[in-house]
């Protein structure tokens, strides 16, 4: 190999480097303490979902899917009711909140960005990747998990594997108490999955 062409190979190597360095200090300058990445007040990422902001303290500010992959939808369930799910996620102490809430009624409250990592899953590897769904009721009362509600949690769920391009099966969308290291039971035996895959997959073709 002749010189010239080392000295263009090495340039063009270095201009490499130099660009993948800009791109790196790009997707990081957010995190710049005192600099906020831009966020419209009341903006939600499924349209039909009302806005309810949880604690700062619940979730962490971050630029998904750019800085962390988003490939799993995390199932939940409140063992409560809708509003005291509500409370306990705008509650800085509870140190805990999901992205989206569902009520029996099929309403859908989303309470943390899409973008942002909520504190969900008790696993930070699990919570940075995924999206978390909470569903009101609880685990042992299999009447709580009314049609309206998987009728809605799947529609949001399939816009969210649309939306990342996630595979709507049972190795993307799990349970709670799938997640390692987790202690929690939901959402239990009396949740559908059968019924509920079949749901999304139904909404995931009609957005496609």
């Amino acid at each position: 190999m002749g010189r010239r062409a080392l000295i263009v190979g090495g340039a063009a190597a270095a201009v490499g480097t130099a660009a993948l360095a800009r791109d790196e200090l790009a997707r990081l300058w957010w995190r710049t303490p005192g600099v906020e990445k831009p966020r419209e007040a009341g903006e939600v990422d499924f349209r039909g979902a009302r806005w309810v902001a949880a604690s700062d303290a619940n979730w962490r500010r971050a630029d998904r899917p750019d800085d962390y992959g988003i490939d799993m939808v995390v199932v939940h369930v409140t063992q409560g009711s809708f509003d005291s799910a509500v409370r306990a996620f705008q509650d800085p102490g509870h140190r805990a909140a999901t992205h989206y809430i569902v009520g029996q009624d099929g309403h859908i409250a989303q309470m943390i960005r899409e973008l942002d990592v909520a504190y969900h899953a008790g696993n930070r590897a699990y919570n940075e990747r995924s999206v978390g769904i909470e569903h009101e009721g609880f685990v042992d009362r299999p009447q709580d998990f009314t049609d309206e509600m998987y009728e809605a949690s799947a529609r949001l769920t399939a816009r969210i594997c649309a939306r990342y391009e996630i595979p709507v099966d049972r190795e993307h969308i799990i349970g709670h108490v799938e997640v390692p290291g987790t202690d929690h039971t939901d959402p239990g035996p009396h949740w559908d999955w059968d019924r509920y895959l079949k749901l999304v997959r139904r909404a995931r073709t009609a957005v496609a």
